[in-house]
């Protein structure tokens, strides 16, 4: 492998816009490490460009060997200049089941918080690198039917911002992206009341665009924006009846 190469991890790439953006990284000149739970989809995803991926396989919300299974990943590439977290989970839970809560909450909170604070220790020792991660407009304001989802990506979008002014404090030269998705056509839209769908491949895309521009914050789309600041300063009672 030439020393220029550019290298990636990327957290949560079986499947939607993990697996996407692990395919136009590899189309883009990266070598890429690719993990998830899921060991066949990623040897499938490793068999449309052997020579780019390097799998491992784990969960995140194990979180006593992310860091060791991170380490290991690595080594193998020799180095990253880019961590990308994609991995999430959420569903609709009205019955407010407390398992189903949980989920979002080992992946969401605790995996998350693992994934970066490594990635960021790392870069912080390297001298820079640039962190992604893939929150949520979801992540604005409360969710009716998913409140553990949302609650989720309200905690990653602050602990981002927390992220972001810890490393202007220290003068590091790390960049730290926030992609805020709408809807986006994965298993995570399906039974949800929906609009604005927009396809894996097309957000994958501007996903890629912004990371190349190495955006502090992003809407995928745009319009996007527009919601969110809606959403912010509608008064309770009108976005009650949402």
């Amino acid at each position: 492998m030439a020393n220029n190469k550019k290298r990636a991890i990327v957290v949560g790439a079986t499947s939607g816009i993990g697996r996407g953006l692990a395919i136009v990284l590899a189309e883009n000149g990266y070598r890429v490490g690719i993990t998830g739970r899921r060991t066949e989809l990623l040897d499938e995803l490793k068999a449309l460009h052997p020579e780019a991926f390097v799998t491992k396989p784990f969960d995140v919300s194990a979180t006593a060997d992310v860091e060791r299974h991170l380490d290991e990943l690595t080594a193998e590439l020799g180095g990253i200049d880019l961590l990308v977290i994609c991995a999430g989970a959420g569903h609709r839970n009205p019955s407010l089941l407390f398992e189903g809560e949980m989920l979002s909450i080992e992946v969401n909170v605790k995996g998350f918080t693992c994934v970066s604070d490594w990635g960021y220790r790392y870069f912080a020792q390297r001298g820079g690198g640039h962190l992604v991660a893939i929150t949520s407009i979801a992540g604005v304001r409360g969710n009716y039917d998913a409140p553990a989802y949302g609650a989720s990506k309200a905690y990653n979008i602050n602990y981002l911002q927390g992220l972001r002014w810890r490393a202007a404090r220290e003068h590091l030269l790390l960049t730290i992206t926030d992609i805020r998705p709408g809807w986006v056509d994965t298993a995570l839209a399906q039974g949800n009341r929906v609009f604005w769908v927009q396809p894996v491949e097309k957000s994958v895309r501007q996903i890629y665009k912004a990371i190349r521009q190495k955006r502090k914050t992003a809407y995928i789309t745009k319009r996007w924006r527009i919601i969110a600041v809606f959403m912010r300063i509608l008064p309770d009672w009108i976005y009650n009846r949402i």
